[in-house]
C-alpha cells in the first residue's frame, strides 16, 4: 500500500493538527511548571497530588538518566523514527478507522513533545508527582500522559475482535 492510500488528506490533517495541539498543551504545560516551580521543590496541591519540577535526562522513569550524555540523541532519534512511523502508518489506516487513529495520534503528540524537550533542553521537564503513603510515582508531564493513554487504547483496540475475520 503506498502512502497515498488510506485515509483522505483531510482528515489526515485534522489528526496532525489534534497532535500539534497536543504538543503545544504540553510544551505550554512544561513552561508554566519551569517559571512557577523550583527544581526539586514539591508543592502540594492535594493529600496524593504535588507539582514538583523535576529534569529527566532519561526515558521513561529516568532510564539511563546517568549514561553521560548519549542517551539525549538516542532518545531523540528513536523519538523520530518512531513519529514517523506513527505517521505513515496513521496515514494508512482506511477511513472507518475510529480508535486506532485516536490511539496513534496520543502517542505521536506526546512523542513529540518530549522530543522537542530533549533537543531544546538535554531533559525532560516533568512536574506532576503522585505519590501515596511516602511512595513516590515518578514526575511525568502531559507528554508522558498522553503516550500512555495511546499505549492503552492499542492494547484495546488490539483485543477488539474484527468482524469477519476469524
Amino acid at each position: 500500500m503506498s502512502l497515498g492510500q488510506g485515509m483522505g488528506l483531510g482528515r489526515y490533517l485534522l489528526w496532525l493538527a489534534l497532535a500539534a495541539l497536543l504538543v503545544a498543551l504540553d510544551l505550554w504545560t512544561k513552561h508554566l511548571a519551569s517559571q512557577n516551580l523550583e527544581l526539586y521543590r514539591p508543592q502540594a496541591v492535594t493529600a496524593w497530588l504535588n507539582l514538583t519540577l523535576a529534569h529527566n535526562e532519561g526515558a521513561a522513569f529516568s532510564f539511563l538518566a546517568g549514561a553521560g550524555g548519549w542517551q539525549r540523541w538516542f532518545f531523540s532519534a528513536v523519538a523520530v523514527v518512531v513519529s514517523v512511523v506513527l505517521m505513515v502508518w496513521l496515514k494508512r489506516l482506511p477511513h472507518r478507522a475510529r480508535l486506532l487513529p485516536v490511539a496513534l495520534t496520543l502517542v505521536l503528540g506526546g512523542a513529540l513533545g518530549n522530543l522537542v524537550d530533549r533537543v531544546r533542553q538535554g531533559y525532560v521537564v516533568d512536574f506532576i508527582d503522585i505519590h501515596y503513603q511516602g511512595w513516590h510515582w515518578p514526575a511525568f508531564n502531559v507528554a508522558d500522559s498522553v503516550i500512555v493513554t495511546g499505549v492503552v487504547l492499542l492494547l484495546i483496540e488490539g483485543f477488539i475482535p474484527r468482524r469477519g475475520k476469524a
